[in-house]
Order: structure tokens, then sequence, then C-alpha cells
């Protein structure tokens, strides 16, 4: 982001360390691969145009057709799920990948839904009063969550309930084609949801001061981005790098972590798991309150996904086998 998050760690390699698992078909096919534009647009139209009551259909038909197809993919989602679920058989891993498949095809169609269409949503806030709580202190906090159910949505809900800037910071798509479709999509939102991207070197700061002015700034927090630093903690026993931002941001403007989780729980329908705050010390040893706040992180991300497992959208394998 910028010196204001510098701290030792693990420089990261230039390719995305949690993107989908692609490889030469990505180069042939071009816009029409799994992160090429023409499934964005085609998702969006379909969202748009083709009838509510009819979406079970095409969600079933592509979720199969991916299932199919995705083989790279395929083999991370198992992978992970293997150390989150433990061991499965052949055809325990085929049922576990097509559900996981056919959960995201729900929620990028109702993210689309969202984006795209008047429809109604219900969101439900598992602990209303502490967001009231924390509403009453006036002050900024980060929101922070991972790639699990549909997380854009709640980073929407201050936004709109609240009436209070959000800042979401989001990776660019791989396709710059697919980057500028999202972002004519995002720019059609109310002003006070403001969308960065992590390649902007002065996000930090931007971030900053608005965290100084009492607003919120939503991050995810289970993926690093590209050429980001990383702390090393434990995930499911296993070694996992977190980004080091949302630590050192929150340390820099004295403002709480709040850990939220946005689970599908049905047909446009979603439960908004709100969390207790992690606040980072500022004391003389600044590695150890970042290493303490992220192992915080740390366990409410692995709570979050073991209840959660087949919301937790990770193409890319964590773990070898």
């Amino acid at each position: 982001m910028t010196a204001l998050l510098s701290s030792p760690a693990k420089a990261r390699p230039d390719s995305p360390p949690h993107a989908p698992e692609t490889g030469r078909m990505r180069r042939l096919l071009g816009r029409f691969h799994v992160t090429g534009v023409f499934w964005f647009k085609f998702h969006g139209w379909g969202a748009r145009h083709w009838p509510s009551s009819c979406h079970w259909m095409v969600v079933t038909f592509f979720s199969a057709f991916f299932f199919c197809t995705l083989f790279k993919i395929r083999r991370a989602v198992a992978g992970n799920l293997d150390v989150v679920l433990g061991k499965a058989g052949f055809l325990g891993r085929q049922r576990r990948i097509f559900r996981l498949f056919r959960t995201f095809a729900w929620c990028l169609t109702e993210r689309y839904e969202r984006l795209c269409s008047d429809h109604s949503f219900t969101v439900d806030l598992s602990s209303r009063e502490l967001w009231e709580e924390l509403g009453r202190n006036q002050g900024g906090l980060i929101l922070l969550t991972a790639h699990l159910g549909n997380w854009e949505i709640g980073s929407m809900l201050p936004a709109t309930e609240d009436g209070r800037p959000v800042h979401v910071v989001r990776e660019a798509e791989t396709d710059p084609r697919a980057q500028r479709y999202v972002s004519a999509l995002l720019s059609q939102w109310d002003g006070r949801y403001l969308t960065h991207y992590a390649e902007d070197p002065q996000l930090g700061m931007v971030l900053l001061e608005a965290l100084r002015r009492g607003e919120i700034v939503a991050l995810q927090g289970d993926r690093p981005r590209a050429t980001g630093k990383t702390a090393e903690v434990s995930l499911f026993g296993r070694p996992f790098s977190l980004p080091v931002g949302p630590a050192a941001l929150a340390r820099a403007a004295g403002v709480p972590i709040v850990p939220v989780f946005v689970i599908r729980c049905g047909r446009r329908r979603y439960r908004c798991d709100l969390r207790q705050p992690i606040y980072v010390p500022s004391s003389a040893d600044r590695q150890r309150d970042f290493d303490d706040a992220n192992r915080a992180v740390a366990a409410e991300l692995e709570s979050a996904i073991a209840r959660t497992p087949f919301q937790w959208f990770c193409f890319r394998r964590l773990w070898p086998a």
C-alpha cells in the first residue's frame, strides 16, 4: 500500500497468490475463459433479463458445465476442502466440489441481481447491538471479511442502512475488459459506497484519512495482493499467509478490526455474522502487535470457514497434498 503499511514480511510473487488455477486454456480462450469478460457480461445480462423463477435451471446447468471443464480448479477446491473437512473418497470429493461450485454460482448470480436489478434482499444482522455500539463511537473501523458467502452484500450494508461512507478495497480482475465492466457496475451505486483498487500506490494514505474522518474501510483478509507483504499464521494446522495491511492500517489509525462474514441462507437471503472487534495495540514492539492481531484474525477466519466450508471460494490450491 505505502510506507504506512510496511513491516518485516515476505514479498509475494508477481502473480496473484490466490487467483484461480489457470493454464494454457486461458491464453487460448481469451475473453471466453472463465476469468474473461464474456462470462461477466453474460451473467449480468442473465440477472437483468432472465426470469427470476428460472435462475435455478441456469445455475444448475452452468455448475455442471464448469464442474466438467475446470479440472485445475476442481483439484484446488478438493485439496483445500480436504484440509478443512478431512480426507474423502473419490465420490465424496466430487460431491464436495459440485456443492461448492453450485453455491458459488448462486452467490455470483445474486451478486449481479444486487448490482443490476431492483430485487429485494433479506440480510439479517447477527449482532445488531454490537453494530449499534460501534456506530455510537462515531469512529472509523475496518470491516474485515473473506471470500466467503457474498461479502459484497455485507460491505454495502453501512452505506445503505446507516448512510456511512464505506471504502471498499478490491483486487483488479484478471481480464482488463472484465475489470472495466465491473467498475462500470459499481460506479452506479450510491456515492457513499466507494470502490478502490489495491494497485493504487496512494491507497494506504487514502484509507488512513478516511478512517480518521470516522468512515468505514472494508477489506478482504484471506488473500494477500500479488506483490503485497504477508504475515505467516496457522490455518487448520497448516501455514497460511495473511496480508499485513489490515493490522498495519488499524494500528496507524487507532481503529478496531471488525470481522464480518456474509453467509448465504437461501434465495436472496443472507446472514451477516458480526464478530467481536480486534484491537491492534500500539506498543514499542510493533511486530508483536501485528502478530497478536493477525493470530486473532486467523482464528476468526478459521472459525467462519469451518462453519460454512462450501461457501469459502478459494480456487487455487493453498497447501501441498
